[in-house]
C-alpha cells in the first residue's frame, strides 16, 4: 500500500496537487477573474525557492499572500523573472516579526525585504485606493504621491497598480491567476495599458512614463493609445522627480540590452529632452547626422557587450552623451579668449553640473567622465615615451575606445584610431619603430662648406711674449 501511494505521490507534479482546499473556497476575490492552473503556463517549479519559502510562511501565519508584478509577466512570456514579489495582507511590522531576516525601507512606501544572501525577495502590503487614501495620501501641487503608507485589501491594491500586465495574482494555494483588470487579454494583444486614466496615473507618479517605454521596448509589445497620447502631455513633469531616483531609472532604460530602441522611442515622445536637456540641443542642431551617430554608435556598443555578457559602465555612456554638449561649450570660450585647457576644463565642469541636476551622477563618475575626455587630447601624441606613458594610465583603455566611437562617427581622424589599435598590437620594436621622430625632408641644394680659418695671434700679446 505505502508503494503505491510513493508511485502517485510521484506521479502528479506538485502544481497538481492544491494544498489546503478548504481555504480556497473561502477567500476567492470579488470581481475577479480566476485563471486557473491548466489556462496558463506558469508552474511552481519556476518561482525561486526563497520567492516561496515567503509565500508559505506568511500562508502559514494565516496571511493571504500572492506572487505578483514583473515575475508573474516574465513566467507568462516565457523569460527568466530578474527577481520576484510578493504581496500580502500583512503590514511591514508584521514581516518583520515573521521573518529574522527581514528589514523595512521606503519612505513613500514602505516595504519590507526578506534577504537571503544576495537574493531579496521584496513583500508589500496591500495598499488602498479609494478617495479617502487620496486625500491622507501626501501629494506635490501636481499630484505626484510623495508618502502613502495607507493599506487595504487585495481588491482595492489592483487599482494602485500602474500597467494591467503587471497586475496579475499567482495564488500559491491553488496556482490559478487572478485577474481584475484585463491583463491576460493585454498579454495576448502585445499591450502596454495603463490602470485607470493614464494623464491621472502620470501626474501620480511622472517615472511611469518611462517604464511604459522601457517595458515596450524590452517586452516588444504597443503602447495603448491612451498611454500614448497622455506622455507629451506630462513629459515635463519628470523634472519634478528627485534626480537620484531619475539615476536608477536611466540605468534600466539604457544598460539592460535596448539602448537603441529606447532612445528612438524616448525622443518620439518628448522624453529624452527633459532627461538630459543639453544633449537633445545639440542633436536639433546636428551636421552630417553628428553627433546623433555618436550617440547611436554608443548605445550599439552597449547593447553589444551586454548580448556577449560584457561589462558595461555608465560612465562611458554617459561621457559619450555629453560629449558634444561640452565639446560646443568649450569652443564658445575659445571664441571668446579663453585658453584651451582651460576652456574645456570650464566646459566639463557646466555640462556636468547642469546634468546633475537633472540625474544624479555619483562623484566617482563624473570624475571617470572627466579623465576620458580629458585624455582624447593626449592620443595626438604619437612620438618619443608618450604614447607608452598613456598606455599605463588607468582609465586607457575606456579613452581609447572612446577615440575608436569618435571616428566611428567623424569626429576624429579614422587614421589615428587605426594607429594606436595598430599601436597597442605591436611588439616593443615596432613599438619603437612608431614612435620614431619624423625626420625632416633634406633641401634639394647641399649646404656650402664655411671655408676653415686659421686663427691669428693677438699682435700684442705675441710682442709680449717675445720681450
Amino acid at each position: 500500500m505505502t508503494a503505491i501511494l510513493n508511485f502517485f505521490k510521484n506521479f502528479l507534479t506538485l502544481d497538481d496537487v492544491p494544498t489546503r482546499l478548504p481555504e480556497i473556497a473561502q477567500k476567492i476575490p470579488v470581481g475577479a477573474t480566476i485563471i486557473p492552473r491548466p489556462e496558463h503556463c506558469i508552474s511552481r517549479k519556476q518561482v525561486s525557492d526563497n520567492a516561496l519559502k515567503v509565500l508559505y510562511r506568511l500562508r502559514k501565519e494565516g496571511f493571504d499572500a500572492y506572487l505578483v508584478g514583473g515575475g508573474v509577466r516574465d513566467l507568462l512570456l516565457g523569460r527568466e523573472p530578474k527577481d520576484f514579489d510578493v504581496v500580502t495582507d500583512a503590514e511591514p511590522e508584521q514581516v518583520a516579526r515573521i521573518f529574522s531576516n527581514c528589514r523595512l525601507i521606503g519612505k513613500r512606501f514602505r516595504l519590507a525585504h526578506i534577504c537571503y544572501g544576495r537574493d531579496i525577495v521584496e513583500v508589500a502590503t496591500f495598499r488602498k485606493a479609494s478617495d479617502d487614501a487620496k486625500q491622507n495620501a501626501r501629494l506635490t501641487k501636481e499630484g505626484r504621491i510623495l508618502q502613502d503608507n495607507i493599506y487595504g485589501s487585495l481588491e482595492e491594491d489592483v487599482w494602485r497598480r500602474d500597467f494591467t500586465i503587471n497586475a496579475l495574482y499567482y495564488n500559491i494555494r491553488d496556482f490559478s491567476i487572478v485577474d481584475f483588470v484585463g491583463g491576460m487579454a493585454d498579454h495576448e494583444a502585445c499591450l502596454i495599458r495603463l490602470i485607470g486614466d493614464a494623464s491621472a496615473r502620470f501626474r501620480e507618479d511622472p517615472v511611469r512614463m518611462l517604464r511604459a517605454v522601457r517595458f515596450a521596448v524590452k517586452l516588444g509589445f504597443k503602447l495603448h493609445e491612451d498611454c500614448e497620447q497622455a506622455i507629451p502631455v506630462n513629459a515635463h513633469l519628470l523634472a519634478s522627480v528627485p534626480a537620484a531616483r531619475l539615476h536608477d531609472e536611466m540605468s534600466k532604460l539604457f544598460l539592460t540590452g535596448y539602448g537603441v530602441q529606447t532612445f528612438e522611442m524616448l525622443r518620439q515622445h518628448g522624453l529624452f529632452g527633459v532627461l538630459f536637456p543639453a544633449v537633445e540641443k545639440s542633436l536639433s542642431h546636428e551636421e552630417a547626422h553628428f553627433p546623433k551617430m555618436m550617440v547611436i554608435n554608443a548605445l550599439k556598443n552597449s547593447d553589444n557587450r551586454i548580448a556577449e555578457n560584457k561589462p558595461v559602465t555608465t560612465y562611458f555612456l554617459l561621457a559619450a552623451l555629453l560629449w558634444e554638449p561640452m565639446l560646443h561649450r568649450a569652443k564658445e570660450k575659445i571664441a571668446k579668449g579663453t585658453p584651451d585647457a582651460d576652456a574645456y576644463h570650464e566646459a566639463a565642469s557646466e555640462v556636468l553640473t547642469q546634468q546633475v541636476r537633472r540625474i544624479a551622477i555619483p562623484r566617482h563618475l563624473t570624475l571617470a567622465i572627466r579623465e576620458v575626455w580629458s585624455l582624447q587630447p593626449k592620443f595626438a601624441a604619437r612620438s618619443g615615451m608618450k604614447p607608452n606613458r598613456l598606455m599605463t594610465h588607468p582609465r586607457f583603455r575606456a579613452a581609447y575606445d572612446f577615440l575608436v566611437l569618435r571616428a566611428q562617427a567623424g569626429s576624429a581622424p579614422a587614421e589615428l584610431a587605426e594607429w594606436w589599435t595598430a599601436y597597442q598590437s605591436a611588439n616593443e620594436t615596432e613599438q619603437r619603430k612608431m614612435t620614431q621622430p619624423k625626420q625632416q625632408p633634406k633641401s634639394a641644394k647641399p649646404k656650402r662648406k664655411r671655408p676653415y680659418r686659421k686663427k691669428t695671434k693677438n699682435p700684442a700679446i705675441a710682442i709680449h711674449s717675445e720681450s
